[in-house]
């Protein structure tokens, strides 16, 4: 079975619309099923109904012979004396040729269609049963009889009445099943609704779980579960558990490695030194370039590895408060302000330390820049992918020049630089971008609207 798109992404709906259709297609096929019973029965009843009036009247005529009366006595319902009530007998003689007929009142000098002349079989002891269209245009059940009353004569005696008062009580009966079966249906949704919000409040209290685990609130998955969830609770804390020893070895060998090669570099650099000379001097540069790629990648190696940890957040509005008062202090001779601020309830899902060097490095590139004012401002947004999260944007602006859209990109290349007169190694806005990188971000650079450059940031929160 497929459902449709918007039940696929939602395992409540999909329960929901399922139990939904299998309660009203059962609904219905009760609702067939007793409304055909309920005609059947009714129809049953009607027809004994008939079948004790034709007796009555049987009985009648075969006594009128002997007792030398004109016909049937008093049936015992009015309606077969009120003209055209479309309740009627007649009693046709069949052994003359003058055919004489008897009837009610009610069928006021009309006469009722036969139907042994309409093709209906007789069934056993002779009673034929039908419906047939009756003289004021309404349809007829009719039950008719060939009785022989001997010297007497041969006598066919009909009972007919309309059916519309067994159709009325069934319309009725009809009419209380839809209302019934529709509260009945309301009742069902209303538990469907309940049962669903119940079954699935332990993947919401999961979900609730790892929501705290992102957010640094828990280390683990507590809590007791069914037991249809209880294995994906334990694989998950398992998954945490992994991944944290994974980041931690990471970190480890990082370290180790850092160590085991600035042993050599050192003693590579010494050597050089102590031999002054156009080699030595080649040998201290490159050694150089060496000790500062590894420390990049280090860096960039250790980043990667707490962008991956589960739990680290970090609020920012501490972070933004402390690296203005920095700011302001060292850009203090050249008249630079640094204002902006951040809200108590943005966080940031990753280390404090990485934070700090991403705005750190974004603030300090704009003060070196700026003619007289830096600012920035957090802001929280959809994130773009999806999925419910969210996503901080730093904006950082500056009053400087700015920087013309074709150099942009080339800005943040690790080592550009755009203006050797400034300060600076050219590796900042590189790290930032790698940073960002690490932890499913990115940095952006534009115009700012009331002149100089503007760098957006966007990192994982909430």
């Amino acid at each position: 079975m497929r459902f449709p798109d918007f039940l696929t992404r939602s395992i409540a709906r999909r329960l929901f619309f399922t139990a939904a259709s299998l309660s009203l297609a059962v609904l219905l096929v009760a609702s067939l099923l007793l409304t055909q019973y309920y005609r059947r029965s009714a129809e049953d009843v009607f027809e004994r109904r008939l079948e004790v009036y034709l007796r009555a009247i049987v009985a009648d005529v075969s006594l009128s012979g002997e007792e030398g009366r004109s016909g049937p006595g008093q049936l015992g319902d009015p309606q077969f004396e009120l003209a055209r009530s479309g309740w009627y007998w007649q009693i046709t003689r069949l052994d003359d040729d003058v055919h004489e007929i008897k009837a009610s009142r009610s069928l006021f000098a009309a006469q009722l269609p036969k139907l042994a002349d309409l093709g209906v079989a007789a069934e056993a002891g002779g009673v034929r049963r039908g419906v047939a269209r009756g003289p004021d245009g309404r349809m007829l059940r009719i039950v008719e009889r060939v009785i022989d009353v001997g010297d007497i004569g041969i006598y066919l005696v009909q009972v007919a009445a309309s059916a519309e008062e067994t159709e009325h009580d069934i319309d009725r009966f009809r009419f209380a099943l839809i209302v019934a079966f529709g509260l009945l249906g309301g009742a069902l949704a209303v538990a469907a609704a309940i049962q669903v919000s119940y079954g699935l409040r332990p993947l919401r209290q999961l979900q609730g779980e790892l929501a705290a685990i992102r957010r640094g609130a828990g280390d683990r998955i507590a809590g007791r579960y069914p037991s249809e969830v209880a294995p994906l609770v334990d694989e998950l804390n398992l998954l945490i558990g992994a991944n944290r020893d994974i980041v931690e070895r990471a970190r480890t060998q990082v370290g180790n490695l850092a160590h085991a090669l600035k042993t050599p570099l050192s003693v590579i650099v010494n050597e050089a030194d102590a031999a002054p000379g156009p080699l030595a001097e080649k040998v201290g540069e490159q050694a150089a370039i060496m000790r500062d790629q590894i420390s990049f990648y280090l860096d960039r190696a250790r980043a990667a590895a707490r962008a991956g940890a589960i739990g680290s957040t970090t609020q920012a509005q501490p972070i933004i408060a402390a690296l203005l008062r920095t700011f302001e202090k060292i850009y203090a001779e050249r008249g630079v302000s640094f204002s902006g601020a951040a809200a108590p309830e943005l966080w940031f899902l990753g280390e404090r330390q990485d934070l700090e060097e991403m705005v750190g490095n974004l603030l300090d590139n704009a003060g070196k820049w700026a003619a007289h004012e830096v600012s920035i401002e957090v802001a929280r947004e959809p994130d773009p992918a999806g999925h419910g999260r969210f996503v901080l944007l730093f904006t950082i602006d500056d009053d400087g020049p700015g920087l013309a859209p074709e150099l942009r990109a080339a800005a943040t290349e690790r080592g550009r630089r755009l203006d050797e007169t400034r300060p600076g190694s050219g590796l900042g806005l590189s790290i930032v971008t790698d940073l960002a990188a690490a932890y499913g971000g990115s940095l952006q650079l534009g115009a700012n609207p009331r002149g100089g450059l503007r760098a957006q940031l966007r990192l994982p929160g909430f």
